[in-house]
């Protein structure tokens, strides 16, 4: 039950970063947000590492299942657990502001789809090769590796699709107003398209890996 609870929490504080730095609704952090938000994610993934492996992220947990360290009924729960701190989150930051943004209905759907697809990749690829290999296991960059990811990616591609990179990131802007429903789907095909991409071409570049 830790590893659950680890995900809700590590999850609800990347999500709620992420609403409180960038949405329209309030000052935010401007150019400076992905700093924030690949900060936070790097101190929570040396929070809860030890205890769940602190995905925080749907496509992670896909990832991590595609490169076979867990199994189908363990990703679920993973998911549910992000899901659940992904809207206390969308909710929290939404009181704070006071409301939210007014949707993103005017996204460019072939670009935003491929800058989630490359972001989520990376993030993944990334995730899967410094706290999953045996090669590097022990290792203590593991959290600087994964949120400069996310930072890096996010000044990247992150003007074109928002720079989710993650389905629960992507639900709780929506739930927050700033991403519209009707593009969710985005963000869900694409984070996981991403998750499932860097999964297979782990398992070819290590196939010595278990």
């Amino acid at each position: 039950m830790n590893k659950y609870i680890t995900e809700v929490l590590g999850t609800f504080f990347l999500v709620f970063t992420v609403c409180m730095t960038t949405s329209p609704a309030g000052a935010g952090a401007g150019a400076l947000a992905p700093i924030a938000i690949g900060s936070v994610l790097m101190v929570m993934i040396y929070a809860g590492g030890h205890i769940s492996g602190a995905h925080y992220n749907p496509a992670v947990s896909f990832g991590v299942m595609i490169r076979g360290r867990a199994n189908m009924a363990e990703t679920v729960k993973y998911w549910v657990s992000q899901i659940i701190g992904a809207a206390i989150a969308a909710y929290a930051a939404r009181y704070l502001l006071g409301g939210g943004g007014s949707g993103n209905e005017g996204l460019d759907t072939a670009r935003s789809l491929t800058a989630e697809i490359i972001g989520t990749f990376a993030l993944v690829t990334v995730v899967l090769n410094v706290a999953t290999s045996t090669k590097n296991a022990g290792n203590s960059y593991y959290g600087v590796a994964i949120g400069f990811t996310v930072l890096a990616m996010a000044y990247a591609v992150g003007g074109i699709s928002g720079g989710a990179f993650n389905p629960a990131v992507a639900l709780g802007k929506t739930l927050l107003g700033d991403f519209s429903w009707t593009t969710i789907w985005i963000y869900l095909v694409g984070n996981l398209g991403g998750g499932l991409l860097a999964g297979v071409v782990y398992k070819v570049m290590n196939p010595e890996e278990k």
